[in-house]
């Protein structure tokens, strides 16, 4: 599967955090219906990683690992059916792990040194994170000038108002946010208002 034009083709990537893995099913239907197949379960919750088996067995879906910073996570993720794999900073032994599985790697990168290391690993595509904090859209801008073969996709403290100026960047491949799955509303178990949050999200987007 090719990740990168799946990330190109959505521009969004939902970010999941999930308490209760008995979510995932539903959370995988509502997630497609709104038109966004994909999401990023980030491992931070101990029903993390079962949520991501039962989304990726549920099937209609995408889905990823997010928060992942050691090898041991690669290999839980990827044994309960993650595509991908997202880290919130550049590890070479996650990379190098990933490979070994053949699946997609999505590491942080928010400076110049950062970006060259990912590069000395053969990585082009990487996660701007956090990019509230660490400059916005014009930060992506101006890394983008030296590093032209460098995509990247921004997540952490991007809401609906600001979405769109890192889309409007040819080096933003996508963006990664929770703006569109509240968690008090994935907690009242509302998947039909997810459905509408981020079927409203897409609209946006292709505004």
């Amino acid at each position: 599967m090719n990740i990168p034009e799946v990330l190109r083709q959505h521009s969004l990537v939902p970010v999941v955090v999930l308490d209760d893995a008995a979510d995932a099913a539903p959370l995988a239907d509502a997630l497609a219906a709104g038109g966004l197949p994909i999401a990023e379960v980030t491992l931070r919750t101990p029903s993390a990683i079962e949520a991501i088996g039962r989304m990726a067995a549920h099937g209609g879906i995408v889905v990823g690992a997010g928060t992942v910073t050691s090898v041991e996570q690669v290999d839980d993720a990827v044994r309960a059916g993650a595509t991908f794999v997202v880290s919130p900073g550049f590890s070479e032994p996650i990379v190098r792990r990933c490979r070994e599985h053949g699946v997609f790697v999505l590491p942080g990168a928010t400076t110049a040194t950062e970006v060259m290391s990912a590069l000395a690993a053969e990585v082009t595509v990487l996660k701007f994170f956090p990019a509230g904090t660490s400059g916005g859209a014009a930060a992506v801008a101006a890394l983008s000038a030296p590093f032209g073969q460098v995509s990247f996709v921004p997540t952490g403290g991007i809401d609906a108002a600001s979405v769109v100026e890192y889309l409007a960047l040819p080096s933003v491949l996508a963006v990664g946010g929770s703006w569109m799955l509240p968690r008090s509303v994935l907690a009242a178990g509302d998947f039909a208002r997810v459905t509408e949050l981020v079927a409203a999200s897409v609209a946006a987007v292709a505004r």
